[in-house]
Formats: structure tokens, sequence, C-alpha cells
């Protein structure tokens, strides 16, 4: 079955290099001199910072066991992670958008640095300060970057779609090259030198000093609303008064949590859905070759974001449907193959066939993230982004919490239902955001229609 192995990896690695170097003027954005230099500085934060991240995540499980914990400690440190970000989260994001986003971005690499120099230490409630500080840093990652980056791009006075482009390369290199740089690097660490379980956190802390460094000497401070009279509570307020008297903001929520509340639960069950007897499977392999399926997503959804006549409402419906089905695929194959009994071996032949549908969710998170970040620099208000995206993820986290401490009281088959239902409603609110987003073109036309009746001209060419 090794065969099977490399040519999934080799036939995605060729498919994301066809689709690269195939890229036509259409499938390209004519950009400035400027906006380039401003783009590839920010790709490199945000791989570094990713690098930071990825480095980490094969290793934690396994440092917990070598330091003797059992699963039901592990999971508790887990839920002190996503329970961290869950409370915490919101609180930084507000900070981020009143005290400044570049320092937001500097505060999370201080917190992950931190974060990793606890993983030397064996003692439970050292590493569980670890695990809050992962959580907080967490919270930042997926919030002040992205927040500095927008209003940044449109304070420099770049065009919008322009965004788009910064959004699919970080995405195909932070989510895609990079995680499978890092898995291999960690790899090369723990296992090639020697070095112990915490080498690869060692190396974490390297690359986000190394990033930190940059942010310092490169970028500029931007905020979101600095009033001196607003204070967090106001702030709190203010967002959530937002997403309450806009449907668009409130969807896009809601889309979000469910794709990656599904998509965080996904993380836990590939590895008991592939080997359900103890298989002798290459997770690192597979690992990089879901990074590579995540890269493919990425570079399909660079050319759909890079055309103009290409709505990302409208597409998504059709990549949310794609996910829900992939997911059924442990379901179908339990009905469909009869599950082997024999312990250990090679992979199953239901094994391959989740492990194509696996890769196929993988490319749907490649498109998802550039996506998703799009409609959210389009419908998100400026003055409380940080503070709305960190209220998106506590439903995200709070669900990832239930799932980690309910893991055990249900069959696998239940959780990928139970995902693949999220996933098919996500794509049943993407289609209503796509059709209230064409909404107030509708109504301008008729506006202007109105104007027209009423004597006044219209000029159009």
């Amino acid at each position: 079955m090794e065969l099977f192995y490399y040519a999934v990896f080799g036939g995605l690695a060729a498919v994301v290099a066809a689709l690269e170097l195939s890229k036509t003027n259409k499938d390209r954005i004519n950009t400035s001199t400027a906006f380039n230099s401003f783009k590839n500085n920010y790709l490199l934060v945000y791989s570094l910072m990713m690098a930071g991240d990825w480095l980490q995540g094969p290793y934690v499980y396994y440092l917990y066991t070598t330091y003797g914990f059992g699963k039901g400690e592990i999971g508790q440190l887990f839920i002190a992670g996503f329970g961290s970000s869950m409370l915490f989260g919101t609180i930084v994001g507000s900070l981020a958008d009143k005290q400044g986003r570049k320092r937001a971005c500097v505060t999370y690499c201080i917190t992950y640095i931190l974060s990793c120099i606890t993983k030397h230490s064996p003692q439970y409630k050292v590493l569980m300060l670890g695990r809050i500080l992962g959580g907080i840093a967490t919270s930042l990652l997926f919030s002040a970057f992205e927040s500095w980056l927008v209003a940044e791009h449109f304070k420099r006075g770049f065009d919008q779609q322009w965004l788009s482009l910064t959004f699919s390369k970080a995405i195909f290199l932070g989510n895609g090259l990079v995680a499978i740089v890092s898995g291999l690097f960690g790899n090369l660490l723990v296992d090639t030198f020697s070095l112990g379980p915490v080498s690869p956190f060692d190396a974490a802390a390297c690359f986000l000093a190394i990033g930190m460094a940059v942010i310092l000497s490169s970028w500029s401070e931007n905020y979101g609303d600095p009033s001196e009279n607003k204070d967090l509570l106001t702030q709190f307020k203010g967002a959530a008064v937002a997403i309450a008297s806009d449907e668009k903001i409130a969807l896009l929520g809601a889309i979000q949590s469910l794709f990656e509340g599904s998509m965080y639960t996904f993380v836990f069950l590939w590895t008991p859905a592939l080997s359900p007897n103890d298989e002798d499977i290459p997770h690192g392999f597979i690992f990089a070759t879901f990074m590579l399926a995540s890269m493919l997503g990425s570079s399909v959804a660079s050319r759909l974001l890079a055309r103009n006549s290409t709505k990302v409402e409208s597409y998504m419906q059709i990549v949310f449907v794609i996910s829900s089905a992939s997911l059924l695929l442990p379901i179908v194959t339990n009905f469909l193959v009869a599950p082997s009994k024999v312990k250990g071996g090679g992979i199953s032949f239901s094994g391959c066939l989740q492990l194509l549908g696996f890769c196929t969710f993988e490319a749907c998170v490649g498109i998802f993230w550039p996506s998703i970040m799009k409609m959210r620099s389009q419908y998100v208000p400026e003055e409380a982004r940080s503070t709305i995206m960190n209220f998106f993820r506590i439903p995200l986290n709070m669900f990832v919490c239930i799932v980690l401490y309910n893991v055990d009281a249900f069959p696998i088959t239940i959780m990928f239902g139970m995902c693949s239902i999220f996933l098919f409603v996500a794509s049943i609110l993407q289609r209503r955001l796509s059709a209230i987003a064409e909404k107030p073109k509708t109504e301008d036309w008729a506006m202007m229609k109105e104007t027209d009746t009423e004597g006044e001209p219209l000029n159009v060419m």
C-alpha cells in the first residue's frame, strides 16, 4: 500500500504544479511595485508565524505522553487551550482594535514564545499555563494579523481586488508549503538528530522571534476605533450590535463557526478513521498529503478570486456541499465495505477511499480560508474587526471543547455525520448570504430608475 500513498501525493503535487504553471493573464491580477513589496513583507511575516504554529502541532500530544500523562489529563490540557481562546479571545481582539494591531501581533509572538518555553517543564500546572497562553496566542493569530493587513491595505490606497491575491498567497504558503516543510523539519529534529520532542517548540520560538523582529522593524501601527472614551464593554456591545443588526455579518459568523468546527473535529478524527484496527499508517506523510491538498485548494481559490465575473458568495455554496459529501465517506464505506477485524497491517481498501475523500475535504479547506477572508474584508466593519472576528470564534471553541470532552462517547460515524450536516447547513446559509449580497445592487438600480422617472437625467454610458 506504500505505492498508494506515493501515488496520491505525487498526483496532488502534479496537479498543483500544473495549476501554478498554467496560469494565464486572466488568472493573474496586475499590481504595482509598491503593493508587491507590501505583500511580500506580509507573506514573510505570516509564513514565519505559521511555521511557529505548525512546528508545534504534531508534537504536543506526543510530548505530554513522554511526561507520563494519560489520555484524560492530556484531554484536559487541550480543552484548556480551546477554552482559553474562547474566554480571552474576544478581550484580546478588542484590545487589538483599541491599542493597535501591530502591538497585538507582537503580543502574539511574545505569548506563543512563552507557551513554547513552558514545554520544557514536566509539571502539569506549568503545562496548563502554557496551554492557556497558547489559546490566547491562537486568538491573536486568527484575528490581529488579518485585521492589520486589511486596514493597512486600504490605508495605503491599494485596489480592493489585490487583497484577495494576498489572502490566497498567504494560505498557499502559510497553510500549505510552510506546513509541509515544518512537518519535515520537526521530524528531522526529533528523529534524525534525536534532539527530543521539545526541540520543535524551541525551533518554533526562534521563528516567532525572527517574525517579531520583522514586525517591529517594518510594520506601521493601525487601529480599529482608538476613541479614548470607549472601554472594552462598549466595544463588546458595539460588536454585538453590528452582528445583530447586519444579517450578512451574522451569517458570515455562523458559516465560519460551522466550517471551522467541522474542520477541527476532522483533525481529531482522521487518524482513528484511517486506522480503526491499529493499522500501520504513515501519519507524517498523510499530514503532508493533506497540506498538499490544501495548497491545491488555495491555488484554485486564487484563480477564482482573480476573476471579477466569479462571485465568492456563489462558488462557496458548491465548496460547502462538496466538503459535506467528502465527510460522509466514512459512513458510506462503513455500510458498503465489510470492516476488517484483523489488527495491525497496512491501510484497508475502505481506508484508501476515505483518504481520497479527506484529501477532497482538505482541498475545500484550502479554498475556504482565502474566500472567507475576502468576505470578511467586505462585510466586517473596520472599527471592530478583531473584536467581531473573535466573537465568531466563541461558538467554534465551545463546540471543539464539547467534542474533546465527549470524543469517546459517540461512534466515529456519528461524529462525521454531525460534521457533514454542519457543512450542509453552512451551504444553505451561504446561499442566503449570496442572495442578500445582491440586494443592495438591485435597490440601487431601483433608486436610479425612480430618480429617472422623476425627470432627473441618468448619465449612462
